[in-house]
C-alpha cells in the first residue's frame, strides 16, 4: 500500500491566551494521529496581518484565527484550503468555533441555581462572539427583575482610565446582588479590580464568571474567577480534523462546526447564593477571605460589627445553615478545587482551606464524596483527559 504523502498546515493562531493555546494543542493532538503532517505556527502568534511567509509558503492548508478583514482578503488570495476558528469575520471560510449560546445558558443556570434575580453582562463592542453571548445570556435571565449590560471597545490598555471608569461607574449602580457574565477572562480581572476600587464584596454582592478557563488568569484574579471551559481543544481538534476532510476531497460544510462547553469551573467569585442582607454578605465575605485561619462565630460577628447572637439569628434566616456549617462546607469546596484542578500537595490543600491536618482532610472529603482526596484526583484528571477530544 502507498503511504499517505505529508501535508503541510501552517497554524495562525496567536498564543497570548489559553484559548489559542488550547485550540493549538487540540490540533497537535489530531497531526500526532495522522503521524503524516507538518505544522508551521506563526512565531508569536497572529497580529493584525498575516506574516510575510505566508503569501509565497508552499502548503496544503491553512487554519487561522482570523481577526480582521486585512487578514480575511490575504488569506482569500490563497489557493489552499483555509478553516477559520474564531468567527469575527462574517466569511466564505468554513469555521469551527465554540458554541458562544450554549456558554451563555450554562452560565446563567449556574446564577439562576443561587438565586439571582439581577443580572449583567461585561463585553467587548462590535465582537459578534461578545454580542451572541449577551443576548443568549440575556435571554436566559428573561425572567429576572432586571438586566444590565456595558460594552466597551476592544482597543486600548484594559487599565485605561476612561474605560475603567466607565466600569467602576456601572457596577456602583447595579441593583444588588447581582450576577454578572463577562466574555472572557480577560474582562473578568478588569471587573473584579473595579469591584475591589469600588469596595464591593464579591460574591456576596457582585457574582462573576468569565470564559475560556484560562488558568493563568483566574488565579492571579482576587477573589479566584469562575469560568467556563469552553471546548477549546476540541475546536482545534475537529479544525485539523475539518483540514483532513477537505484535502481528502469533501466539501466544507455551509454552517459553523460548534462545540458544546465542558462545564464551570467554579471558583470563589461566584460560589455563593444571593444575600440580600448587606451585614450577612459582610460576614460571608470575611468568610471566605479568611478561609484557611481559625474563625469561630465570634470572630465573624465581631468583623461585622454586630453582636454575636443578632449575627447568628440573621445569618441562619438568610442562609438556612449556622455559620459553623457553612464554613465547613466553604472549606470543603476550597479543597475539592485544589484537589481537583492543581497539583499542590494534600498537606498545603489542607492548610490552605483551614483544615488542621492533611489526615482530618482525608477524613472529611471520604466522608463528604466516599473517596480518598487521591481518589479525587485521579478521578478529575481522567476527566479532563476524556474532555479534550
Amino acid at each position: 500500500m502507498t503511504p499517505e504523502p505529508g501535508k503541510r498546515i501552517a497554524l495562525l493562531v496567536e498564543t497570548s491566551l489559553g484559548s489559542g493555546r488550547e485550540i493549538l494543542r487540540g490540533i497537535a493532538r489530531y497531526a500526532r494521529q495522522k503521524g503524516t503532517w507538518q505544522l508551521f505556527h506563526a512565531a508569536g502568534g497572529l497580529a493584525d496581518a498575516v506574516p510575510d511567509w505566508i503569501q509565497h509558503w508552499d502548503g496544503d492548508a491553512i487554519i487561522a484565527r482570523i481577526q480582521n478583514p486585512e487578514i480575511l482578503e490575504a488569506l482569500e488570495r490563497l489557493d489552499i484550503p483555509v478553516v477559520d476558528v474564531l468567527g469575527v469575520c462574517e466569511n466564505r471560510f468554513p469555521l469551527v468555533h465554540v458554541d458562544d449560546v450554549a456558554i451563555s445558558t450554562k452560565v446563567a443556570n449556574h446564577f439562576l441555581d443561587r438565586n439571582f434575580r439581577h443580572f449583567g453582562f461585561y463585553g467587548i463592542e462590535g465582537e459578534n462572539w461578545s454580542e451572541k453571548r449577551a443576548r443568549s445570556f440575556q435571554q436566559n435571565c428573561r425572567e429576572a427583575d432586571s438586566f444590565h449590560e456595558l460594552h466597551t471597545p476592544r482597543k486600548g490598555r484594559p487599565g485605561n482610565p476612561d474605560r475603567f471608569g466607565q466600569l467602576c461607574e456601572w457596577i456602583r449602580d447595579l441593583p444588588k446582588p447581582n450576577a454578572i457574565m463577562v466574555c472572557s477572562d480577560q474582562r473578568g480581572l478588569e471587573l473584579l479590580e473595579a469591584c475591589r476600587s469600588g469596595g464591593i464584596p464579591v460574591p456576596e454582592q457582585i457574582a462573576v464568571v468569565g470564559v475560556d478557563n484560562d488558568l493563568a488568569l483566574c488565579e492571579i484574579s482576587a477573589p479566584p474567577l469562575s469560568s467556563v471551559r469552553g471546548g477549546h481543544f476540541a475546536v482545534g481538534y475537529e479544525a485539523a480534523r475539518l483540514v483532513d476532510r477537505i484535502l481528502s476531497g469533501e466539501k466544507p460544510p455551509r454552517e459553523p462546526i460548534l462545540i458544546p462547553p465542558n462545564g464551570i469551573v467554579e471558583r470563589d467569585s461566584s460560589q455563593v447564593q444571593a444575600i440580600e442582607d448587606p451585614i450577612v454578605a459582610r460576614g460571608v465575605q470575611f468568610i471566605r477571605e479568611n478561609l484557611a485561619a481559625p474563625i469561630t462565630n465570634d470572630t465573624v460577628a465581631r468583623a461585622t460589627g454586630i453582636s454575636r447572637t443578632l449575627f447568628q439569628k440573621r445569618f441562619r434566616e438568610c442562609m438556612q445553615q449556622s455559620i459553623r456549617e457553612f464554613i465547613l462546607q466553604r472549606r470543603i469546596e476550597r479543597a475539592r478545587l485544589l484537589i481537583e484542578s492543581t497539583d499542590v500537595t494534600l498537606a498545603e490543600v489542607a492548610e490552605r482551606s483551614g483544615f488542621r491536618h492533611q489526615e482530618y482532610l482525608g477524613q472529611i472529603i471520604k466522608k463528604e464524596t466516599g473517596k480518598t482526596p487521591g481518589a479525587l484526583r485521579k478521578e478529575a484528571i481522567s476527566k479532563r483527559t476524556e474532555s479534550e477530544v
